[in-house]
């Protein structure tokens, strides 16, 4: 669990970004498919149901809105209801269209999808249909195209270009974009196009490229870290970037500077269930990371986070803060990452109430940790979104229990709480009471077990509006009992 990077996304602003280049409208068409024609030999679909997507510059942008920052898409579709209905699911997700330019002689560029299952097995796209222009914008277009753009740039905080090669990116436009906004000191952060001319995007802040784009500009295979490294920093030197983040799928983001270094930043292993998407995720994380001010590392650690959470999904989805906040918190089971000080504890907690999730709070001092503990822990892990236990240092269980106790240090109690997969956190206190850990926490609900005649932090936690809850404890099970058969064996060898 990296606290920085939950710090970060508590503290992550809203700023707003200028997206250019080709807008997509992407379409699907769902059904059986039956039988092959008696017509010709071709598979019959029957269609069930469609559904329309954003695709291109207009996904990026919509997955900043999903970021919760404020987006301008500058591109321009065709006059055609395909134009309109892509123009008004932007407006719908809360993009600024005002710079959207419509070109009479060009169709809004339609990938429509087939997709079809037989015999209730899983669903397979069966053919996909293309409608655009590739031909470069006309003059006429393009000029007043770049005019619009420059208006506009000085009033956002980042430039991200989107160039799928659609005739939106011209030489032209890429160079006026980045002169631009290089006088005006706003990064632009270039996903390159699959047929580009990279030299179009010499001045540019950095660019985005995965593994194949990679290679078919610099010449060189990526197969493992260090030829990433090369090849970001051939990027960089060539086309005068301040650094070059190369996307390596699993295997994460590789970073290239300005000043010669590099680095690797790995993804952690996920479920993946869909990669449409995945880039354009990254893309618009690092967009928005980059438009507040985030350094270039932390840039990669949010995508890969981002990137990550958007191969888990079905299709193409815009992932929000709130799952990315949630992931950081959950992602990491490591036992040393559970247990916390008080001050980052309290961190964690804030973000997880912000998410609304429900924070469970018990104490103890976890002497010989039993079947017992297990269970009630457990248990307790029920009530709410998150547990957190509290245990007595070694100098409050001895001032609590006798000279004798604890039989196990703070160290090792703490790492077998840990341990446990019900306990989200771990933290030690000196106190012999938990009251300033409540205080300080404001858990949702308080658990104690049944042998406990009183509850310390009753009243607080009420008085916020939390709950008490009381747990059954395991019939004959307790430290004390065990610690006492353990010295009767002990005196009777």
């Amino acid at each position: 669990m990296s606290y920085h990077l939950i710090d970060l996304m508590q503290q992550l602003g809203h700023p707003r970004l200028l997206v250019i280049g080709d807008l997509i409208l992407d379409r699907y068409i769902w059904g059986e498919a039956e039988r092959v024609s008696q017509e010709a030999p071709v598979i019959l679909l029957r269609q069930e149901s469609d559904e329309m997507r954003l695709g291109g510059a207009a996904n990026v942008a919509n997955m900043i809105r999903g970021l919760d920052a404020d987006v301008t898409i500058a591109g321009v579709i065709g006059r055609d209801s395909d134009g309109e209905e892509l123009q008004a699911s932007l407006i719908n997700a809360g993009v600024d269209c005002s710079t959207l330019l419509i070109d009479e002689s060009r169709p809004t560029t339609v990938k429509m999808r087939f997709i079809g299952k037989a015999q209730n097995r899983n669903p397979h796209q069966i053919l996909r249909v293309d409608r655009e222009s590739r031909h470069a914008l006309p003059t006429a277009i393009e000029d007043q195209f770049i005019t619009q753009v420059l208006s506009q740039i000085e009033r956002h905080q980042a430039v991200l270009i989107s160039d799928y090669s659609k005739g939106v990116c011209t030489p032209r436009v890429l160079r006026s974009v980045i002169e631009a906004a290089k006088v005006a000191g706003i990064p632009v952060l270039v996903d390159p196009g699959p047929n580009s001319n990279y030299s179009d995007y010499r001045g540019a802040t950095a660019v985005t490229p995965n593994r194949l784009e990679t290679k078919l500009v610099t010449g060189l295979e990526v197969c493992s870290t260090e030829d990433a490294f090369v090849a970001g920093q051939q990027l960089v030197e060539t086309l005068q970037l301040e650094h070059a983040f190369v996307t390596l799928d699993k295997d994460g983001i590789a970073l290239s500077l300005n000043d010669g270094s590099a680095e690797l930043f790995p993804t952690r292993k996920r479920e993946v269930y869909d990669i449409t998407g995945a880039g354009d995720m990254v893309l618009a994380m690092i967009g928005v990371g980059m438009a507040d001010g985030l350094s270039p590392q932390d840039l990669c650690r949010l995508a890969n986070v981002a990137g990550g959470l958007e191969v888990e999904r079905i299709g193409v989805v815009a992932i929000t803060r709130q799952e990315i906040l949630g992931d950081l918190l959950g992602g990491s089971r490591k036992v040393h990452e559970k247990i916390s000080d008080l001050n980052e504890l309290a961190r964690l907690v804030d973000a997880r109430k912000q998410l609304g999730q429900k924070v469970v709070f018990t104490n103890g001092c976890y002497d010989l940790l039993h079947a017992g503990h297990v269970q009630y822990l457990q248990e307790a892990a029920t009530l709410g979104d998150c547990l957190i236990v509290a245990l007595n240092s070694d100098d409050s269980t001895r001032r609590l229990k006798g000279p004798t106790r604890p039989v196990i240090s703070e160290q090792q109690r703490s790492m077998m709480l840990a341990a446990l997969e019900c306990v989200d956190h771990a933290v030690v206190f000196d106190e012999d009471t938990p009251l300033a850990l409540l205080e300080r926490l404001r858990p949702n609900v308080l658990v104690k077990g049944g042998t406990t005649p009183i509850v310390v932090g009753r009243e607080l936690v009420e008085s916020y509006g939390g709950e008490v809850r009381i747990l059954s404890e395991v019939p004959n099970v307790s430290t004390t009992r065990i610690v006492s058969q353990i010295r009767t064996l002990r005196d009777a060898a």
